[in-house]
């Protein structure tokens, strides 16, 4: 492949930017590299811009000699130089952190009489059935209760999992009940033994529903992955990392979503050893969720017992992280106290949100006790027909507040509220909002959107907090700040002393009485384009060094490159 096909492309898409680098395999030397918005409406033109994008100045940014057939007639390297995609992404990880992988899914336990507890579970059935230990049947699988359960569910969920007593022993009863669900509804189903080999039904059921929950979130973005290269016109292999730091072809991942929930955190962690040769923590700074890793001697530290994200505890392998919902992109909140709250929900920030009403005033919708948000009509989506009165309002009027949508409509605030969070799934809706990035424009040290909104929005969250527009976006900075440097210390705590100590250190900021100092006795690698000037000030608190290496701005796709070089798991 280097000789025929002498470059590979690495690929990371985030809930805000898709970044993409083209890497001369030869040399491991990046030739180019790009960021662009990660398009939800649809996730292939993101992708195909960031791809355009690393192509476009790529024979120009190459310091060794291509052949000749490999160069387009515009300079640029052709499609068919390429010899690998190899991507990441963090979509799952911010759809269990968002709370919005929303597919309903019907849980089948079979042979287990024990309560079982599943976040997102829609409905949960118990058969009898299952194996013992050694293979042999416990108890027959009974195929009418079984029947009755599907027949109960249908309609009601999008897709089912199986969980069988040790079916990791022996599948067969998870087997004939995929085969007898099949018979009565079309839906997707998931069994347990297909993504776990271990002892412990609630794990094993959670990974199973978690797979059957990401299946809408990994159907868009691999067809959106295939739709990029196929109008490219690059027809490579493509590997996806998987969370425990190897990779898979593209189609596994259809199957195996819920193992692509720590892809991106898995990227940041092979970046990061790659520069560091110790110990150290690697800290992905994103739009939505702030991710941490740890290395030890300078390999990426694996979960002992599987991943454990949000409220789900599963048997999927993957690189120790903390993720924590915050990113530049989070929402800012004033509370009632008039104090800020940063994150976890992801907005568009008011610098990239385009003409928003009037943010300040007794009318604006920046202030205390407000919601801090306007509805933003996504000119592209995919509406299927539903009807929706919310929508049609935006789409006469133009952007929004919620408060003046509920006026306008007479609704109540649930309802409405009901109605935006399901228009933010269709991405029929977006919600805009002041955030880290936009106090970072307010200081100049961002420069890529409309500096004016985010001065408009931090002089109307000034007016609230009794103060100028930049010493608000001084205070959403350190605000951000002590989020992640909270992230670092639960993570680190939790690690080393465990139990409530991690959670009194974590927290130890509302002691009134005493006052707790702690630092880090390992160096910080930043990664992402807003950790150079969020992470410095953490860093300094924690008494520990950082640094920022080459393309860190990039790091997850860079990652995801090595691992596809080291063939690791293809």
């Amino acid at each position: 492949m280097a000789s025929q096909r002498p470059f590979i492309i690495g690929v990371d898409t985030g809930g805000t930017y898709t970044d993409a680098v083209l890497v001369d395999c030869a040399t491991r030397a990046v030739v180019a590299s790009a960021k662009r918005p990660t398009t939800h409406f649809d996730l292939s033109v993101g992708m195909e811009q960031a791809l355009h994008a690393v192509l476009e100045p790529a024979a120009r940014g190459c310091d060794r000699a291509i052949d000749a057939a490999l160069i387009m007639p515009d300079g640029c390297v052709s499609p068919v130089a390429i010899g690998r995609v190899a991507v990441s992404t963090t979509l799952a990880t911010n759809a269990v952190v968002e709370g919005v992988a929303d597919q309903a899914v019907g849980l089948i336990v079979i042979g287990w009489g024990n309560r079982i507890e599943v976040p997102g579970a829609a409905a949960i059935r118990h058969i009898p059935g299952g194996h013992r230990i050694d293979g042999t049947e416990q108890e027959p699988l009974a195929l009418e209760p079984l029947l009755d359960a599907v027949v109960s569910m249908r309609g009601r969920v999008d897709a089912y999992a199986v969980c069988s007593l040790m079916s990791f022993a022996n599948p067969t009863h998870e087997l004939v009940a995929a085969r007898a669900i099949a018979a009565v509804d079309k839906s997707p189903v998931f069994c347990s033994h297909e993504v776990s080999s271990r002892a412990g039904m609630q794990e094993r059921a959670a990974t199973a529903v978690l797979n059957a929950r990401l299946l809408p979130v990994m159907r868009d973005f691999l067809d959106g992955m295939n739709a990029a290269l196929q109008r490219i016109g690059i027809d490579a292999e493509v590997v996806v990392v998987r969370g425990d730091a190897t990779v898979m072809p593209l189609a596994d991942a259809l199957r195996s979503a819920a193992s692509t929930v720590a892809s991106g955190p898995a990227a940041t962690a092979v970046f990061g050893a790659g520069v560091a040769s110790g110990d150290a923590l690697i800290v992905d700074v994103g739009g939505t969720t702030t991710d941490v890793t740890l290395l030890h001697d300078g390999k990426p530290v694996l979960a002992a017992g599987g991943m454990v994200v949000g409220d789900w505890v599963t048997h999927v392998q993957a690189v120790e992280m903390f993720t924590v919902g915050i990113g530049g992109d989070s929402l800012v909140r004033i509370m009632e106290d008039l104090s800020l709250h940063v994150g976890p929900q992801r907005v568009l920030p008011m610098c990239m949100a385009g003409a928003l009403p009037d943010p300040g005033g007794p009318e604006g919708w920046l202030g205390a006790k407000r919601r801090c948000r306007c509805l933003v009509p996504v000119a592209k989506c995919h509406d299927a027909g539903h009807a929706s009165p919310v929508l049609d309002l935006l789409r006469t009027r133009g952007p929004m507040p919620p408060g003046a949508v509920m006026r306008a409509l007479a609704m109540p605030e649930i309802t409405l509220e009901q109605e935006v969070a399901a228009l933010v799934r269709r991405q029929a809706v977006c919600e805009a909002g002041f955030t880290p990035t936009d106090a970072l424009h307010v200081l100049g040290l961002l420069d890529f959107g409309d500096a004016d909104a985010a001065a408009r929005g931090a002089a109307a969250l000034g007016q609230a907090l009794g103060c100028d527009g930049l010493e608000a976006a001084r205070r959403v900075v350190a605000a951000t700040r002590c989020r992640i440097e909270d992230a670092l210390v639960a993570h680190v705590a939790s690690r080393e002393v465990g139990g409530n100590l991690a959670g009194y250190l974590a927290h130890r900021r509302e002691h009134a009485l005493l006052r707790i100092e702690v630092g880090l006795n390992v160096p910080v690698v930043g990664i992402g384009a807003a950790a150079r000037h969020l992470l410095p000030g953490v860093a300094e608190t924690l008494r520990t060094d950082i640094c920022f290496p080459e393309h860190y701005d990039v790091g997850n796709a860079l990652g995801a490159v090595y691992l596809a070089l080291d063939g690791t798991g293809a």
